[in-house]
């Protein structure tokens, strides 16, 4: 069992490859969420080939943002939002983490639920509690456990996702003429831009707590390494499954958002084949709900120890931080409705655009104005050179989210200029650009980052 947690990964305990960073996002975006992405951009009016085209700009553009937080895990040996403390303050970075939080748990349940049904398909039970608390179950084992086995699930979720998907594939070429789906509809504007949204909102959730996977590297991996191995792995998965999405939504009545799971077991040809399909989907979800799990509890753990001022928790804090996590998000997918979830996905998707904020000030930060250095230490200490809360990244954060409002197009809300622009959402562009804009100038005049990279007393640098 890994009993690293908050704290910097020392010179002596690095390993890996930056393949593995491959491995796992590929295998991550593998997975039934991310087909229901995709298909989501032609049910709401997108004709499949444009829809494709979009995803894949989406998927480049947010990939590219999600890899540079990827390649600051070797250098620093940390978790992800720990080092929002050197932007936002030791105490000043509970407040983008809480969101993070929310955001995660909300991910994790929904999940849950989709796993859940094809754990049930698979045994046969027609109770949805019982594939729920399998799942949970499963989930809790892998995320405890820790690093090297959440690698190993990507490892295997990319050799069964690559089977089961191909599979599926051929079935749907083979049962459907797909060369007819394309081009049906005119090119549309607001459409196309929403499928650029859905895929780089998908790509931006991932910011969060993707260095968390990168942190036990070599020091020595080159960032250019670690940037594109998470990258191409990123994009490459989810475009995999948002394409097939965007292809079964576009084959006439086929009812694949009403019934997700049993829809591709029917796909797969029913039978054993079915049920080879509902573990593929299992494993899928697995992977990223151990990520979501994982992250969620590094954020948890963060965000406590902003206050308590320690570095580390013991293996027993680290079991309790999981297990409280992945308590709540079971028990929120147990007593859940079906309306429920889907409002609640809904408000989920609203809190993306908490995220993109976040990464500007944070990348911004790192590579242009610390240029990659970071006082380690004072990431700990509220009294140290961060301070308590920092006004500029705030201030910052808090107009980069207020100014997307105008161009959100959600279920819950949509801005006057998405309506002007015919629905079309493009509230994460604008929130990345006004940020960086903003907090580059404002930080340059005010920001005294170090010399070089300070590491605890003791650290062993190689």
């Amino acid at each position: 069992m890994e009993y690293r947690s908050i704290d910097v990964i020392p010179d002596a305990e690095r390993h890996g490859s930056p393949r593995n960073q491959f491995t796992l996002w590929f295998g991550a975006n593998m997975q039934i969420t991310a087909i229901v992405d995709g298909a989501l951009a032609v049910v709401f009016g997108a004709d499949a080939l444009w829809a494709i085209i979009g995803l894949l700009i989406g998927n480049l553009a947010g990939g590219a943002v999600m890899a540079l937080h990827s390649a600051q895990g070797p250098r620093l040996g940390l978790p992800q939002m720990i080092s929002s403390r050197a932007q936002f303050g030791v105490y000043g970075a509970v407040v983008p983490l809480l969101l993070v939080v929310l955001l995660y748990l909300g991910f994790a349940a929904t999940g849950t639920v989709l796993a859940g049904q094809a754990i049930n398909e698979i045994l046969q039970v027609p109770v949805p509690a019982v594939g729920i608390l399998i799942f949970g179950a499963l989930t809790a084992v892998v995320a405890t456990l820790g690093y090297r086995h959440i690698h190993m699930m990507g490892r295997i979720s990319t050799v069964v996702g690559i089977v089961g998907f191909t599979y599926l594939a051929i079935r749907l070429f083979t049962q459907h003429d797909v060369g007819s789906l394309l081009g049906v509809k005119p090119f549309d504007l607001a459409t196309f831009l929403l499928a650029i949204s859905l895929s780089a909102g998908w790509q931006l959730t991932y910011g969060p707590y993707v260095a968390d996977y990168s942190r036990y590297l070599p020091r020595e991996t080159p960032e250019r390494t670690t940037f594109h191995a998470t990258f191409w792995g990123s994009v490459i998965g989810s475009q995999w499954s948002m394409t097939f999405g965007a292809l079964i939504a576009a084959v006439p009545a086929s009812g694949f958002l009403s019934r997700q799971v049993g829809f591709l077991g029917d796909l797969g040809g029913g039978g054993l084949l079915a049920v080879a399909i509902f573990l593929v989907i299992v494993v899928g979800k697995l992977t990223v709900n151990c990520l979501n799990a994982y992250g969620g509890f590094m954020c948890l753990l963060t965000t406590v120890t902003s206050f308590t001022r320690a570095a580390r928790v013991s293996q027993a804090g680290r079991v309790a931080f999981i297990g409280g996590f992945l308590l709540v998000s079971v028990l929120i997918a147990l007593l859940a409705s079906a309306d429920f979830l889907g409002s609640f996905r809904q408000f989920i998707l609203a809190l993306l655009m908490v995220f993109t904020p976040w990464s500007a000030i944070n990348l911004v930060d790192y590579y242009l104005i610390s240029k990659e250095k970071v006082d380690v230490p004072a990431l700990y200490d509220p009294d140290g050179r961060y301070g308590r809360w920092n006004t500029v990244a705030l201030v910052t954060y808090a107009v980069g989210v207020v100014v997307q409002v105008p161009f959100m197009a959600q279920a819950l809300y949509t801005g006057p200029v998405a309506v002007a622009l015919g629905g079309a959402d493009i509230s994460w562009l604008v929130g990345l650009a006004v940020t960086a804009g903003l907090y580059y100038p404002w930080a340059k005049r005010t920001t005294r980052p170090p010399a070089e990279m300070i590491y605890p007393a003791g650290t062993v640098v190689s």
